[in-house]
């Protein structure tokens, strides 16, 4: 690469053959403006009037108990995207009066009043079906013991299995509300299917409520960022970024093609944690790897927006069914345009030929990578604060609370009055 994807006067590996890259590279120049960036952060993570909410509820105040995934840290340190939004809903709700109670890994990051299930994140064991059942019997049984002590309006979770738990807390009288972070088709749906009756879910997407629409849906959250956390950059660098993880449904095969078809460097920033994850980079990815590409290892906060606001754009080469895609509202919070694949909610995240362009094959990629410098920043960003703002993330999942409130009072009166008009004969005679 011509510069380095951070902006320092460094080449960083230009000029080396794949093969010597290492897996991981942490730029020097990153940690140069590392300070300013985190103390913007903290400011806006820590000053509540720095962020915009609605603080006129439409109803009363809630205890909701959030559950989160065991695998990383709210607020996540580096990857992370379910983390990430569970972060900002909870600091949300609590701006707008309600008290919530965080069950989580790690250590506290929030507002919320924070009860640790697991001492230490679980992040290598990401796709292990056994600590996912596990979480949900742990979390079962501090939910348990927090209602024989206090009022409890709403569990939501935020995992796989947790929502196994729904009939007790039923039971308990107390809904359960799932945000369906992940698909929604195939096996996925038949699970949700058999919870309908306990659980009411939330989509992230129109598109994913689309592909299941007999679940009992309460109401549809896009995911959001706190624009002020995303420097704004008009100013960009010769390179495409990748960011995310690496499987091939992700598609960074299908970028690294495209960048090298368009004569532009790229930069992949991906998450390789898991067996699946690396076996795919060694026989999918570096066999593709070129002097112009830059493999930078898996991005932290800090590094994710310098890359984000620095690169010319962002591609999102998805072949599959993604039921949001947090990455894309980041990116285009820092002005930085997307070049997507038309599949699951890209549609819409990204406005074509406003703040990105959606191909239909990847043959088209080389040409809208080409095309990108056309697109307005403040566009980009103008899209985000209009649809994709944290203050719109409280007020929903607070409509989608008291409708599940609403919900499941209803089914108990509706239980009630049954009981009341049963004949004598169905009673029995003790």
């Amino acid at each position: 690469m011509s510069s380095n994807p951070s902006g320092s006067d460094s080449s960083g590996p230009s000029g080396s053959s794949p093969s010597e890259y290492p897996e991981t590279l942490r730029a020097d120049a990153l940690h140069d403006t590392e300070s300013e960036y985190s103390a913007a952060l903290d400011d806006a993570a820590l000053n509540p009037e720095s962020l915009i909410y609605n603080l006129h509820g439409s109803g009363a105040p809630l205890h909701i108990v959030m559950v989160a995934p065991p695998y990383f840290e709210v607020p996540p340190a580096g990857y992370g995207g379910v983390e990430a939004v569970v972060a900002q809903l909870a600091d949300a709700l609590v701006a707008r009066g309600h008290q919530v109670t965080l069950l989580g890994a790690g250590r506290p990051g929030t507002t919320a009043r924070f009860i640790p299930v697991w001492d230490d994140i679980l992040a290598e064991r990401l796709g292990d079906p056994f600590p996912e059942v596990l979480n949900a019997l742990k979390v079962r049984r501090i939910i348990t013991e927090l209602a024989s002590t206090e009022r409890i309006d709403v569990v939501h979770d935020h995992t796989f299995a947790g929502p196994l738990n729904a009939p007790m807390y039923s039971a308990l009288g107390i809904p359960t509300v799932v945000t369906v972070h992940g698909p929604v088709d195939g096996e996925a749906q038949e699970y949700y299917s058999s919870l309908t009756d306990t659980a009411q879910f939330v989509a992230i997407s129109d598109r994913q409520r689309s592909l299941a629409e007999n679940l009992n849906w309460v109401g549809r959250v896009y995911n959001t960022v706190r624009p002020a956390e995303w420097p704004f950059q008009t100013r960009k660098q010769d390179f495409a970024l990748f960011l995310g993880r690496y499987a091939p449904y992700k598609g960074p095969h299908l970028a690294l093609h495209a960048a090298h078809e368009s004569g532009i460097p790229l930069v992949l920033a991906a998450k390789m944690n898991e067996p699946p994850e690396k076996a795919y980079f060694e026989s999918a990815v570096r066999p593709l790897l070129r002097e112009t590409d830059f493999v930078f290892g898996e991005a932290d906060q800090i590094a994710k927006r310098l890359l984000l606001a620095s690169a010319r754009c962002l591609l999102f080469p998805i072949r599959w069914e993604e039921p949001f895609g947090i990455v894309m509202i980041e990116a285009m919070a820092c002005g930085t345009p997307v070049v997507a694949l038309r599949g699951g909610a890209v549609e819409e995240v990204v406005e074509h030929g406003v703040t990105g362009f959606i191909c239909d094959d990847p043959a088209e990629l080389p040409a809208a990578i080409a095309a990108v410098d056309e697109i307005d920043p403040a566009a980009c960003r103008r899209r985000v604060v209009e649809r994709f703002s944290v203050d719109q993330l409280g007020a929903g999942y607070e409509a989608a609370y008291y409708a599940a409130i609403g919900k499941n009072a209803a089914g108990a009166l509706s239980m009630a009055e049954g009981a009341l008009t049963l004949p004598l004969s169905a009673i029995g005679n003790g």
